[in-house]
C-alpha cells in the first residue's frame, strides 16, 4: 500500500459501519421501516392541509433603491406605497366600446368592493376628468388672452392720448387699473402655461386607447407587493369575471393574476417514465427498478409537503416547492440507484442477502450520506447571499435532499429486503458465485488523453461563449404563457397603449423644505420637464403631493418594455440624475425598476456566493481525495461546466435560438441556484469515479491504471445516474413557466455538461497526464486531515464474504 493511505483501510469509518448495521436492521425488520415511512408521509400531509396557504410570485429584496422609495412613501404617500395592478377590458371584436359596455364596466368599478384593494380607477372617469381638464385649461387661457388682449387695448389708447397731448396725469387713474389688471393677471397666465406644460408631457397616459376598443382599470392595493396576499389578487379576478360584459373580454396583468406553476405535470411524468426505462435497462428486472422510484415519490412527498405546511408562517414563492420536486426526484433515484446496484453486484459474486444490503449501506450509503452532504451544504450556503426568498428556495431544496439521502439508508435496505433475491434477472442467479469474464481495463493513450482535453475544452469555452452577453431580469406578461390572461393582457396593453405602458415607473422628488403650496406647480413643471427630456420617456405625470409638501410622485412611462434595455437604462439614468433645481433629488420605484433591483442585487451576489461554493468543494475534496491536485481539476472542470450550461440558457432563453421561447432575458437568480445545485451534484459525478480510482492506486495499480480502472468500475452507474437526472430536469422543460422551464433546462444541461464532458471525458484525460502526482499530499497535511473512507473500504473488507 502507499504511504499515508494504510491507515484509512485500517481503521475505516464509523460511520459506515453503523450505516452497515442500520441496513441489516431495516432489512430484517423492513415492515416496520415501511410503516414508519408511511406514518411521516401521513403527518406530512396533514402538516400541509393545517398549515398551508397561497404561495407568490413576489422575489422582493429588502434594501434595495426601490424598496427605499416604497419605504418612504409609505409615510408620505400612503396611497401609493401599497402594490397595484391593471385590469383590461378590450372587445372581442376589435370595435369601440358601446356605450352599455362602458356603463357596465364602470359599474363594475363602483361597486368593487375587495380586501386589501383602497383604489379602483374608473378609466372612462379618468378619461373625462383629463378632458375636463384639458378643456378648462383651454378656456382659462383663452380668457386669459382675452383679458390680457382688453388690458393692452387699454394700454395702447393711453398711448394714444399721452401723444395727441392729453397730460399723463389726467390718465393716471387708468393707467393704475391697467398695471394692476396686468400685474393680476401674470400670476395666472404662470399657472396656466405651467398646466400645458405638464398636460402636454402627460399626453401620452391613457386609461382607454384611442380606439376605443380597450379600457384600463387600475387597482391600488394597501399592501406592498411582498405582504400583499394571493387571496386578495384572486379576490379581483374572481370579482371582475363573475359577471362577464357581452362582447368584452377581461385579462390581468402579472401583478394581480401571475399563475402558480403547476408543481407537477405531463412533462415530470414523461421524465420520470424516461427514468424509469434507464434503471430497467441497468437493473435488469422491474422490481429493481421500481425501487429507487418509489422511494423518490415518498420522499418527494415527505419532503415537499412538511414544507409547504410552513407556507402560513413564511411568505414562499410558486417556484419553490417545484424546486423541491426536481432536486427530490433527482437525488432520490440516484442515490437509491447507488445502493440497489451496490446490492445487485454482492449478490451476483455470493454475498448472503442481509449482509449484502448491509454492506451496500455502508459502502454506496456511506458515499450518498457524504454526496447528499455537499449537495445540502451548497443549497443552504444560499442563505448567506442575505436574499430572503434566496435563501428560503435553498433551504427548501435542502430539506428535500435531506429527506432523500434518509429514504435511501432506510428504506432502500427495507425494500431490497422484501424483494429478496428478484432484484436479480433469472440469468444473474444462474450465475451467481460464478467468475465473470472481461477484458482487463487498459490506460488509455498520452495523445488520446491530450486531444481529448483539447476538445473538451475548446468546446465547454465555445458552448460558455454566449455568457458574456449574459442579461439578468425578471419574467413579464410577455413570456407568460401564450393562452394565459397575464400574456393576453401585456399583449393587449403593449398594442394599443404601447410597450411602455406595460413598465410604468414611479418617480418621487423630495421637495424643498418649507415649500409653499403656490409654488408647488412650478416644481412639479420643473420635475416633469427635467424627466421628459430623456430619451426613452414618452410621458410624465405627476400624481400626487404629500399633506405636508415634503415629496411628490410622478408617473413615467418609457419608451419599451420592463425588460428592454432601453427601460432598464432609463432607471439608472433617472437615478443618476442631480437634484433637480439643485434641491429636489428623485427616487425610482415601481415593477420594472424593482425588477432591475432584483436583478442587480442577485448579479452581485453571485460571484461571493461562486467563491463560497468553489472553496468549500476545494476543502471537501482534499479531505475525501488526500490529494492537491485532484480538487483542483474537478473544481476547474466545475466552473467550465457551470459557464458551459449559462452560454446554453443565454443562447436559448436570451437569445431565442431555436424558438423554443419569446426571447428575453435570464431569470435573476438562475444563475444563483444552478451554482449551489449544480455543485453539490457535479462533486456526486466526482465522487463516484475519483475514489475508484483512489481505490484502485492505493491498492497497488499504476496510477494511470488506477484511472482507467477506477473509471471502469464506475461509469455504468454515473451514466445511468446522468441519464436519469437529465430525463428528470429535462421534465420540467415543458412547463408552461417560464420560470421553471428555465430551471429544469439549465439542470438538464448542467448535468449533461458536468457529467458527460467534465466527469467521464475531461477529468480521466487530465488524470492520466498528472499520473502519480495526481495524488500528492504533503505529510504535514496528510497527517492533519480526518480519515473518512468515503466509500467504506475498510468496512468492505472486514464485511466481505
Amino acid at each position: 500500500m502507499r504511504d499515508g493511505t494504510y491507515r484509512i483501510y485500517k481503521n475505516g469509518n464509523p460511520v459506515a459501519e453503523l450505516l452497515y448495521r442500520l441496513g441489516k436492521l431495516a432489512a430484517r425488520r423492513a415492515w416496520i421501516v415501511i410503516v414508519a415511512w408511511a406514518a411521516i408521509l401521513g403527518l406530512a400531509g396533514g402538516a400541509f392541509a393545517l398549515g398551508f396557504t397561497a404561495l407568490g410570485n413576489s422575489f422582493d429584496i429588502p434594501g434595495t433603491a426601490s424598496s427605499k422609495v416604497i419605504a418612504e412613501l409609505e409615510k408620505e404617500l400612503p396611497d401609493f406605497a401599497g402594490a397595484s395592478g391593471t385590469v383590461v377590458f378590450h372587445t372581442d371584436d376589435d370595435t369601440a366600446l358601446t356605450a352599455k359596455q362602458k356603463s357596465a364596466i364602470s359599474a363594475l368599478v363602483t361597486d368593487a368592493d375587495l380586501p386589501d384593494v383602497t383604489t379602483v380607477v374608473d378609466p372612462f372617469a379618468t378619461e373625462q376628468q383629463r378632458a375636463d381638464q384639458a378643456a378648462q385649461l383651454a378656456d382659462g387661457q383663452a380668457q386669459l388672452a382675452t383679458a390680457r388682449e382688453q388690458l393692452e387695448a387699454g394700454q395702447a389708447q393711453i398711448d394714444a392720448a399721452v401723444a395727441s397731448g392729453v397730460p399723463a396725469e389726467a390718465l393716471a387713474d387708468q393707467q393704475a387699473q391697467i398695471d394692476s389688471g396686468l400685474a393680476e393677471l401674470k400670476p395666472s397666465e404662470t399657472q396656466a402655461k405651467l398646466g400645458a406644460a405638464i398636460l402636454k408631457d402627460a399626453d401620452g397616459i391613457r386609461f382607454v386607447s384611442d380606439d376605443g376598443s380597450t379600457a384600463l382599470v387600475t387597482i391600488a392595493f394597501d399592501k406592498t407587493r411582498l405582504e400583499l396576499s394571493e387571496e386578495s389578487k384572486q379576490a379581483v379576478v374572481d370579482y371582475f369575471t363573475t359577471t362577464p360584459i357581452k362582447g368584452v373580454s377581461v385579462d390581468f396583468d402579472t401583478n394581480i393574476a401571475q399563475g402558480v406553476p403547476q408543481v407537477f405535470g405531463v412533462g415530470e411524468v414523461a421524465g420520470l417514465l424516461i427514468a424509469a426505462i434507464v434503471l430497467i435497462v441497468m437493473l435488469g428486472t422491474a422490481i429493481a427498478a421500481s425501487l429507487p422510484i418509489v422511494t423518490a415519490i415518498v420522499g418527494v412527498g415527505v419532503g415537499v409537503l412538511s414544507t409547504l405546511a410552513f407556507s402560513g408562517v413564511v411568505q414562499m414563492a410558486s417556484v419553490t416547492p417545484v424546486l423541491g420536486v426536481m432536486l427530490g426526484l433527482a437525488v432520490g433515484i440516484d442515490y437509491a440507484l447507488f445502493i440497489v446496484n451496490r446490492h445487485r453486484k454482492q449478490l451476483k459474486q455470493g454475498a448472503e442477502l442481509r449482509e449484502s444490503i448491509g454492506l451496500a449501506n455502508g459502502t454506496a450509503g456511506n458515499a450518498v450520506l457524504f454526496a447528499g452532504s455537499t449537495v445540502i451544504v451548497a443549497l443552504l450556503a444560499l442563505n448567506i447571499t442575505g436574499i430572503p426568498f434566496l435563501g428560503l428556495m435553498g433551504t427548501v431544496g435542502a430539506v428535500c435532499v435531506f429527506v432523500a439521502v434518509l429514504l435511501a439508508i432506510t428504506l432502500t435496505p427495507a425494500l431490497l429486503g422484501l424483494a429478496g433475491m428478484r432484484v436479480l434477472r433469472k440469468r444473474d442467479l444462474a450465475a451467481i458465485g460464478k467468475p465473470v469474464a472481461g477484458r482487463p481495463a487498459r490506460a488509455m493513450s498520452t495523445a488520446r488523453a491530450a486531444i481529448t482535453i483539447v476538445l473538451a475544452i475548446a468546446a465547454l469555452l465555445t458552448v460558455a461563449s454566449p455568457a458574456l452577453s449574459m442579461r439578468l431580469g425578471l419574467p413579464d406578461g410577455g413570456s407568460e404563457p401564450a393562452e394565459s390572461t397575464t400574456h393576453e393582457a401585456y399583449e393587449i396593453v403593449a398594442d394599443k397603449f404601447g410597450e411602455g405602458s406595460n413598465s410604468t415607473l414611479l418617480v418621487t422628488a423630495e421637495l424643498p423644505a418649507g415649500t409653499a403650496e403656490e409654488d408647488v406647480l412650478q416644481l412639479q413643471a420643473d420635475v416633469t420637464k427635467t424627466i421628459s427630456g430623456l430619451t426613452d420617456v414618452t410621458s410624465v405625470a405627476p400624481i400626487a403631493v404629500s399633506d405636508n409638501r415634503s415629496i411628490a410622485a410622478f408617473q413615467v412611462i418609457p419608451a419599451e418594455g420592463p425588460n428592454a434595455e432601453s427601460t432598464e437604462a432609463l432607471v439608472r439614468e433617472l437615478r443618476e440624475l442631480p437634484p433637480v433645481n439643485g434641491d429636489m433629488p428623485l427616487g425610482v420605484a415601481g415593477q420594472a425598476a424593482i425588477n432591475i433591483d432584483i436583478s442587480e442585487n442577485l448579479a452581485a451576489v453571485l460571484p461571493l456566493y461562486l467563491t463560497v461554493v468553489v472553496g468549500l468543494s476545494l476543502i471537501i475534496m482534499v479531505v475525501v481525495f488526500r490529494s492537491l491536485l485532484v480538487p483542483l481539476i474537478a473544481t476547474g472542470g466545475f466552473i467550465v461546466s457551470l459557464f458551459a450550461t449559462f452560454g446554453a440558457i443565454v443562447a436559448v432563453f436570451q437569445w431565442g435560438w431555436f424558438g423554443i421561447v419569446t426571447p428575453s432575458p435570464i431569470l435573476s437568480f438562475l444563475p444563483v441556484i444552478l451554482t449551489g445545485i449544480l455543485f453539490g451534484l457535479a462533486m456526486d459525478y466526482q465522487l463516484f469515479l475519483a475514489t475508484g480510482m483512489r481505490e484502485a492506486f492505493v491498492h497497488g495499480s499504476p496510477a494511470r491504471l488506477a484511472v482507467a480502472q477506477g473509471f471502469r468500475a464506475g461509469r455504468s452507474v454515473v451514466v445511468a445516474a446522468g441519464l436519469i437526472m437529465v430525463a428528470v430536469f429535462g421534465g420540467f422543460i415543458f412547463s408552461e413557466s417560464t420560470i421553471i422551464r428555465s430551471m429544469g433546462f439549465g439542470l438538464a444541461v448542467g448535468v449533461l455538461v458536468d457529467a458527460f464532458v467534465v466527469r467521464m471525458l475531461l477529468m480521466p484525460a487530465l488524470m492520466h497526464l498528472l499520473g502519480r502526482s495526481a495524488w500528492w499530499l504533503p505529510r504535514w497535511l496528510d497527517k492533519l486531515l480526518p480519515n473518512v473512507d468515503v466509500e467504506g473500504a475498510a468496512l468492505e473488507r472486514r464485511h466481505h464474504v
